[in-house]
């Protein structure tokens, strides 16, 4: 048994030595060329904790850290898995998810589509989304079915079939993310109520009001019913904001760009909330009542009664060729706006539309002009005429 013994610890002896003569080798080659920054790093904690691990050498490492290093090792931090407000105002990713144009500062036209275009996609953003399969049935899945049908509808009713699982998958992250309601009818509508903060603008701009079309609402409606079955829409991943590529919103620096599908840009959460892991709010499983009617009224306030003109006051205003505007206020802002902005053309007296029917009956009863006979060498050709009703 001791002899046994003996030979197995020169054979140990002999892998150490082997062992050493190889580090050896390494450090006399590693010596002739420069040291990555990991290795420098590496060194550098261990002469501030002098190798120990606790409180005290989490503290000496941290001491030598700024503000912004110490959030963005917070971000990072696995065992810290919320919500992150990212030096912001608590609850600003709430404030809009930007499918239109906004008075959030930022961007517009043609500049907003030159900054996203200039702005790349982040590689390795995209991270895979699990199925979302909707087990709820009867009342509650119908009121999912309706609301998520309505963002597909409201936000991309002519997008393209992807660009519409795009944002129907946005909507059901949502659902996942300790940072949002988890319904989705509450993702959809969240912030309607108020004035200001609608995620979605056709929640509280009044479009609700507008009958949809049969066949975009019924395509739109595939859409949401295949989402709710487990469909994921791959190309977007785990993105819960978008907007579209003609505004540039304050936030789209702080969040990483996905992909772009059609008219819309696609964002996910910086760090570990935006992979697949950080989506783990489980579904409510019962949808909560929306009062459709009262949101289909525009949330639109008249600032100052004593200074806005009538309804007959402005259309007697057009009538005279006279500026008509209207002071209101819009999400907490007073803007000026003109009749047409707010919905109140002026309609036409029976004496205008008859005059103007009397105008194109008179241009379809004018004869075609003859046509002259060509020049010797012309050789004719038949011209269409565009914007006169053929015969």
């Amino acid at each position: 048994m001791i002899a046994r013994f003996r030979r197995w610890l020169d054979g140990r002896r002999a892998v150490a030595v082997a062992a050493a003569a190889v580090a050896l080798a390494c450090a006399a080659t590693a010596g002739s060329m420069p040291r990555p920054d990991a290795d420098l790093s590496v060194e550098g904690v261990m002469r501030a904790t002098r190798g120990e691990i606790g409180s005290e050498a989490f503290a000496a490492v941290s001491g030598r850290m700024d503000p912004a290093q110490l959030s963005l090792a917070a971000r990072h931090d696995p065992l810290l898995l919320k919500a992150a407000a990212y030096g912001l105002t608590p609850g600003w990713e709430t404030l809009t998810l930007a499918g239109k144009p906004t008075l959030v500062s930022g961007e517009t036209g043609l500049r907003a589509q030159r900054l996203n275009a200039a702005t790349p996609n982040v590689l390795g953003a995209l991270s895979a989304a699990r199925p979302f399969v909707l087990r709820t049935a009867g009342e509650d899945r119908r009121r999912a079915v309706r609301c998520l049908t309505q963002a597909i509808y409201y936000e991309a009713a002519l997008e393209p079939t992807e660009g519409q699982e795009a944002v129907a998958q946005v909507v059901l992250n949502r659902v996942r993310d300790p940072n949002y309601p988890n319904t989705v009818c509450g993702v959809v509508f969240q912030g309607a109520e108020r004035v200001t903060g609608c995620q979605f603008s056709f929640t509280c701009d009044g479009a609700l009001a507008r009958a949809p079309a049969p066949w975009a609402w019924k395509r739109a409606e595939a859409v949401a019913v295949r989402a709710l079955n487990g469909q994921v829409a791959t190309r977007v991943g785990t993105a819960t904001h978008y907007h579209a590529d003609y505004v540039h919103p304050w936030w789209a620096p702080t969040l990483l760009k996905i992909d772009q599908i059609g008219a819309h840009i696609f964002y996910r959460w910086k760090g570990v909330y935006g992979e697949t892991g950080a989506f783990t709010q489980a579904y409510a499983g019962r949808e909560p009542v929306i009062d459709e009617a009262r949101f289909a009224r525009p949330r639109v306030r008249l600032a100052d009664m004593a200074e806005v003109q009538t309804d007959a006051e402005l259309a007697a205003a057009v009538a005279a060729g006279q500026p008509a505007v209207r002071t209101v206020e819009i999400d907490g802002v007073t803007r000026t706006v003109g009749v047409a902005s707010l919905g109140g053309r002026r309609l036409p007296t029976p004496e205008e539309v008859a005059a103007v029917n009397a105008g194109i009956a008179a241009f379809e009863a004018t004869p075609p002009p003859v046509k002259a006979a060509p020049a010797p060498g012309v050789t004719p050709m038949d011209v269409e005429e565009v914007g006169r009703p053929g015969g």
